[in-house]
């Protein structure tokens, strides 16, 4: 597991209380001429609040996290494994295949933690593991049916909320 300074930790503080007072200050009149806050030119916001196209991508991401663990009904889901996800995803509607090696590099992790991690998506019915027929050495991975189409009807859902929050925003 990663260590972090003091340092590291009371910014991503900071940065999380901002987020929490953004969020708070969602309600508030949009209205107000912008104000600069502390030093930092990026830490521009509005006495109401951030601007709303922020606050509502903010929301949306928020959604859509939930709305994958409604979904997949697991908390497996997450971090890299949902990148791995994503990876076979794409690489299955461009006609090509993956091996271990290649979702673990691709998800940032050593080898025997994305061994893991497709081991339980495998248990999840989303992946199946074969040996490649050219060099039997690589194990090629690739969604199963099940996961091909959880994943489609999921991207539908999401793209249904996206239209949605754009249409209720505009």
């Amino acid at each position: 597991m990663q260590q972090f300074s003091n340092q590291e930790i009371a910014e991503l503080k900071s940065r999380i209380d901002q987020i929490q007072e953004l969020l708070a200050n969602r309600s508030d009149d949009a209205s107000r001429p912008a104000t600069r806050v502390g030093a930092d030119p990026r830490a521009v916001r509005s006495p109401a609040g951030p601007r709303p196209a922020l606050v509502d991508q903010l929301a949306f991401s928020i959604q859509a996290r939930r709305m994958r663990r409604s979904h997949f009904g697991s908390g497996e889901l997450s971090g890299p494994s949902w990148d791995m996800m994503l990876d076979l995803m794409l690489a299955n509607t461009h006609g090509r295949a993956l091996s271990a090696s290649d979702l673990a590099t691709g998800a940032a992790v050593p080898l025997s933690s994305g061994l893991r991690m497709i081991s339980a998506l495998e248990r999840l019915g989303l992946v199946s593991r074969s040996i490649d027929e050219r060099d039997r050495r690589r194990t090629i991975v690739r969604l199963t049916d099940s996961g091909t189409e959880r994943m489609a009807s999921y991207f539908e859902t999401i793209g249904t909320a996206w239209e949605s929050s754009r249409t209720m925003g505009a």
